[in-house]
């Protein structure tokens, strides 16, 4: 494959394949394997992207349903009424979450496999081009050309389209994403963060259940918040604002629209 392709994600592949086999070498050569914390390896990646996604997915359950019920609340006392509009508004978008997300990351495992069928079969008609190339890009995240030359080689010698993906194009060959799960963890999420409200509102007294029900939502939205951050290694105190705030706001407008709606006895 030539140097000048414009693959998507070749330059930031490269830096993590640099990062992670240059570990790999140094152990080889006696210097140990690295004693701090920080997880580098891509399946620790995918696993933290997937609970920062089921944490999104948790806080959009909890702020869509609460600004549907608390709207609807807002125009009727009906625990019927809320129930069902709550009930309907948590599979509608847990459904469409689950179908966006299939159609998302199918799009995405179909890409990577074009893109693994067509680096096999450049690997099988010009495998000293793609060694070359191989080993420009580790010379270009500083290594020597020679030892670059070498650690292209050894890993060719061991798996070269595995060497190759990964540095080139940023996939594991082996770690797909799998739309079903993506699908089943963004219907799961949703469901899950939507119960909160839902109970909330349907279980309190008429006289409480719009308070109960904010306080009840702000509180998950500090958790959400404080957990989304935690996962992405950012300030908590700013994503725990953000999100308190965007879930006030939706239940503020919803509750005025509800109650405009009620006092016109439409």
């Amino acid at each position: 494959m030539t140097q000048g392709s414009d693959r998507q994600g070749s330059g930031d592949a490269a830096g993590r394949s640099a990062d992670s086999h240059g570990g790999d070498l140094t152990a080889g050569t006696g210097g140990g394997p690295p004693e701090h914390g920080e997880a580098h390896s891509g399946a620790m990646a995918t696993r933290l992207n997937w609970l920062r996604a089921a944490v999104l997915g948790a806080n959009d359950g909890v702020v869509s349903t609460a600004g549907l019920v608390v709207g609807v609340a807002g125009a009727t006392s009906s625990k019927t009424v809320i129930l069902t509009a709550g009930l309907a508004g948590m599979f509608a978008g847990a459904l469409a979450m689950a179908s966006g997300e299939y159609v998302s990351v199918s799009s995405q495992r179909d890409s990577e496999r074009a893109l693994l069928a067509l680096e096999r079969r450049e690997l099988a008609e010009s495998p000293e081009a793609e060694l070359a190339e191989l080993a420009q890009l580790y010379e270009a995240k500083g290594l020597t050309p020679g030892l670059a030359r070498q650690v292209a080689g050894q890993l060719t010698e061991h798996d070269a389209m595995a060497a190759h993906a990964e540095a080139e194009l940023g996939i594991d060959p082996q770690q797909l994403a799998n739309p079903w799960h993506a699908a089943g963890a963004s219907f799961l999420s949703f469901t899950v963060g939507a119960l909160l409200p839902l109970l909330a509102i349907t279980l309190v007294p008429a006289a409480a259940r719009v308070a109960v029900t904010v306080a009840a939502v702000l509180a998950a939205l500090v958790i959400t918040g404080a957990t989304g951050a935690a996962l992405g290694q950012a300030r908590r105190g700013p994503a725990i604002l953000r999100n308190v705030i965007g879930g006030a706001l939706a239940m503020a407008v919803t509750y005025g629209i509800g109650s405009l709606i009620g006092a016109a006895g439409i």
